[in-house]
């Protein structure tokens, strides 16, 4: 048929004099086999861009706005706890789409920070970060850039890279800055070296 479909609504109603009520999705518990899943899904477009799925948290207009949490639950005494994967799809005739971690402009204080933490273990080594340009068959591989902030009214910001202290029965961590092998040509050059200065 011709026209939109019609919109499904699942909300509460607004509280004059309390806490607005909340809304909760759940699958129940069961005792074989995998725990049910619960998939939400935009729609799907044929001729334009498909649908956007956006998750947003409530507007504290006088005070602080709401979380978003994004979490598997924990694991039990036999396993682990659930994968996290943040990822575009794939894309036939150009290029693929953009992952964005960032925090809002503040206009009256400091912006907020970013952090890629590892928890920790009591076990076995601990878990590493990868950080890694993408690959190409055809041009020049992506570039992996760690810029500090620019102050542009005093200094702008330091870029530390080290390795922490080491225990008791241990040596602390080795820095390794090298360039990848070459087999056609010259190797990849690395720089260190100070910015000019202007006065």
């Amino acid at each position: 048929s011709s026209g939109n479909s019609g919109q499904v609504w699942l909300g509460t109603g607004a509280a004059t004099d309390g806490r607005g009520g909340a809304v909760a999705i759940t699958v129940g518990s069961g005792t074989s086999s995998a725990g049910g899943e619960v998939r939400v899904m935009a729609g799907r477009s044929t001729v334009h861009t498909g649908g956007m799925l956006s998750f947003v948290s409530g507007e504290g207009t006088a005070t602080t706005s709401g979380a978003v949490v994004i979490r598997s639950t924990n694991g039990g005494t036999g396993g682990l706890s659930g994968s996290l994967f943040f990822s575009t799809g794939t894309s036939k005739a150009s290029n693929s789409g953009l992952v964005y971690i960032g925090t809002g402009v503040a206009t009256g204080g400091r912006a907020g920070a970013v952090v890629v933490s590892v928890g920790s273990g009591t076990s076995g080594s601990g878990g590493n970060v990868f950080v890694k340009g993408g690959r190409s068959t055809v041009h020049t591989g992506g570039a992996v850039s760690i810029a500090s902030g620019e102050g542009t009214a005093t200094t702008s910001g330091a870029v530390m890279i080290r390795s922490l202290n080491a225990g008791t029965k241990g040596v602390s961590g080795v820095l390794i800055f090298s360039s990848g092998s070459s087999s056609s040509g010259n190797s990849g050059q690395v720089w260190l070296g100070t910015g000019a200065a202007t006065d």
